[in-house]
């Protein structure tokens, strides 16, 4: 880090940005909130150093900086005309991660890249800003801007407060600064725009449209790298699991099987609600779902599996009658008998829970002793890894310490305080998608649904936070129940 003073500075700006563009109820504290993210995201990537930043002077450099602002007014131009596109548009960025590499000199994508649990999301940071400035040009131009429901507003602007108040005592503040800069101030960005668009009646079947769509493209792509065993993106892991087992996981569009599985497995979820409240023609309903479960099938993604089970048990219970509910939980009960038997007989046969569980033991307990150690405010936002190594006193690679499991990272770096502030959002978002259920039913289930798969994902895959379709569904619900003249459908 060059300068750790400029990110902790940048952070304290993000912090009060964010509660600003969240709890703002006028255009003045909203337009000043959007200065201070700006603000926060110029300084934290300037912490971080010049990198690729440097790279754009020069004639080449000019160049690009001129067609990329130019391209960045016309999708602001459109957003301001047509504001209830912003969602869409986000919906299709958000899964989209070019390969783009950066070399150790730059800083700037290097952690996030190694880290595990995150990704490259630049198609999603431009149609953001554009979504930004077109909030700020509506907002200067007098529109009247919706307040965001309390219910999300609240959590979500405390959680992301005290997450960027955590880098003045992080463990790792290069990966602190990082995780602000990449995802957590954009985040607040992404639920600040999407919950203040227009919802038309057509935007539920867009939305669905667009979300069955990308997972059935990602499954086919899947598909064929199944049956040609070639990849997109080189995985160095993933080639030695290929090349040593009799099956082949394939990843898609994606740099890991299980992030393409998460993918499918929110596809299968809306399509599935669209089956279970009879919303869409079944048979081609049915066919998109059997493309999808066989591309999810290719990924051997264990924990996509363990969340498509549980969406498809909540949706029955959510939509069956009473023998369906009770048929479900003899099902449930019996599969987590089953699962528990098969779990002792391997260890009892001198199997190891951690080659079981694939690593995920030991993650859990590194994790722990760092909970323990910093169990009130933890280590800081991206210092799990990091504080997990040294307390094992390891010389292992960092990113093999990331405890893949959410609740766990969140303890560990936010402590106690970020734990409570994490279940807080959870039981808002909870509420105002049970409050969408009751005005749209089949719009209430599926972000349900969604944000059921995403939680349970995160369990065994870290993710949910630093995922944009987390803060998406919950943007989408405050964007429905902001709407004036809601009734029930």
């Amino acid at each position: 880090m060059e300068h750790a003073d400029t990110a902790q500075l940048a952070a304290l700006g993000g912090a009060l940005g964010s509660v600003l563009v969240l709890l703002g109820r006028g255009r003045l504290p909203l337009l000043a909130g959007l200065v201070l993210l700006a603000a926060a995201e110029l300084g934290l990537a300037w912490a971080l150093g010049g990198g690729p930043l440097d790279r754009l002077s020069g004639a080449t450099g000019a160049a690009a900086v001129a067609f990329a602002v130019a391209a960045l007014t016309a999708a602001t131009a459109l957003f301001v005309k047509r504001p209830a596109i912003v969602p869409i548009a986000v919906l299709v960025a958000a899964p989209l991660r070019p390969p783009l590499s950066f070399d150790s000199s730059s800083a700037l994508l290097v952690q996030i890249a190694d880290d595990g649990r995150l990704g490259r999301l630049l198609p999603l940071y431009f149609v953001l800003a554009a979504a930004a400035a077109a909030l700020a040009w509506q907002a200067l131009r007098g529109r009247e801007l919706r307040a965001l429901p309390r219910q999300v507003a609240l959590p979500a602007a405390a959680f992301f407060a005290f997450a960027c108040c955590s880098l003045l005592w992080a463990e790792d503040v290069e990966a602190a600064t990082n995780l602000l800069l990449f995802f957590t101030l954009p985040f607040v960005a992404l639920l600040a725009t999407v919950a203040r668009a227009s919802f038309p009646p057509w935007a539920p079947r867009g939305l669905a449209t667009a979300a069955i769509a990308l997972a059935t493209l990602f499954a086919a792509v899947g598909l064929w790298q199944a049956a040609t065993h070639e990849l997109f993106f080189y995985a160095p892991n993933l080639a030695v699991s290929n090349a040593n087992t009799d099956y082949f996981r394939v990843t898609s569009l994606f740099g890991d099987p299980s992030l393409y599985g998460r993918h499918l497995v929110l596809g299968i979820g809306v399509a599935l609600t669209l089956l279970a409240t009879r919303r869409w023609h079944a048979w081609p309903l049915i066919g998109l779902v059997a493309v999808m479960w066989a591309g999810l099938l290719f990924s051997y993604s264990q924990s996509s599996m363990v969340a498509l089970l549980v969406i498809t048990v909540a949706l029955a219970v959510a939509t069956g009658d009473r023998r369906v509910r009770r048929a479900v939980a003899l099902l449930t009960l019996a599969a987590a008998l089953v699962g528990c038997t098969y779990l002792a007989v391997q260890v009892a046969s001198g199997e190891s829970l951690n080659r079981i569980t694939s690593d995920r033991t030991n993650r859990v307990e590194d994790a722990v002793r760092v909970i323990e150690k910093h169990p009130v405010v933890g280590v800081g936002i991206g210092g799990q890894p990091r504080a997990s190594r040294l307390l094992a006193g390891s010389q292992r690679p960092t990113p093999n310490f990331v405890s893949h499991t959410t609740p766990l990272t969140v303890w560990a770096e936010l402590g106690a305080i970020g734990l409570v502030l994490y279940a807080w959002l959870l039981l808002g978002g909870a509420t105002l998608i049970l409050q969408v259920r009751r005005l749209d039913e089949p719009l209430g289930l599926a972000l349900g649904v969604a944000f059921i798969g995403l939680f349970v994902h995160a369990l065994f895959y870290s993710g949910f936070l630093e995922d944009p379709l987390t803060w998406l569904v919950l943007g989408i619900a405050a964007a429905y129940c902001a709407q004036p003249a809601r009734t029930p459908a």
